[in-house]
């Protein structure tokens, strides 16, 4: 799997309006290390078959796909990776539904970011680092400073996470994530294949 830069998530409710599937397809044109399907909203059946579209997009363009919460969509649709946060299931139970993927944890302190690598995550994200307006009740910004702790003291790839533009990409590269999760700077752009290819080569990603 690609070591570093852009952790591309696409929200349909972050789209203004759009097809996801379209917002997808443009930034695996644009290039991204990961691709994750966020979903919060609609019926299972409608969710499901937009996994398996972006799923096998993924696969055509060699880049790995993420489902977001839900293990058994994961597993369903033979997802490359699994991300939870701290109210979905632990990662032992969901490894029970999703095997040895690739399973990501949301983090929001130190000590959380520690936990997630105990309990066996393969990449620690954290943040938020700058506000965001992605969820609706924000965890307190950690700022620069604690990201860069956290990295420098983390056996695993750590995940920036929250409110990550082009402008501010630089800043999270330098203080040692891996990848910078973006949504909003990616889903709500006029033009989403070009903010991933400028998001993804600021935050350290090959071409």
């Amino acid at each position: 799997m690609n070591a570093r830069g852009l952790y591309a998530i696409v929200d349909p409710a972050a789209t203004r309006g759009r097809d996801p599937e379209r917002i997808a397809a443009a930034i695996l044109a644009g290039g991204c290390a990961r691709l994750q399907l966020r979903a919060k909203d609609g019926a299972d059946r409608a969710r499901l078959a937009l996994a398996e579209r972006l799923r096998a997009r993924c696969a055509a363009a060699g880049v790995p796909f993420v489902v977001d919460d839900r293990a058994d969509l994961a597993a369903l649709v033979g997802a490359d990776g699994l991300h939870v946060g701290l109210d979905d299931l632990p990662i032992a139970a969901a490894r029970r539904i999703v095997g040895g993927i690739e399973i990501g944890r949301s983090s929001h302190d130190p000590a959380q970011a520690r936990q997630a690598e105990r309990d066996g995550a393969d990449l620690v994200a954290f943040g938020p680092v700058f506000e965001t307006a992605s969820k609706s009740a924000p965890d307190p910004v950690v700022g620069l400073d604690a990201l860069a702790a956290v990295c420098a003291g983390a056996r695993r790839p750590v995940v920036a996470i929250g409110g990550i533009t082009l402008e501010r990409a630089p800043a999270i590269r330098d203080a040692g994530a891996a990848f910078g999760a973006v949504i909003s700077a990616l889903c709500a752009a006029d033009d989403p294949e070009l903010a991933a290819r400028a998001l993804h080569h600021a935050l350290g990603g090959a071409p």
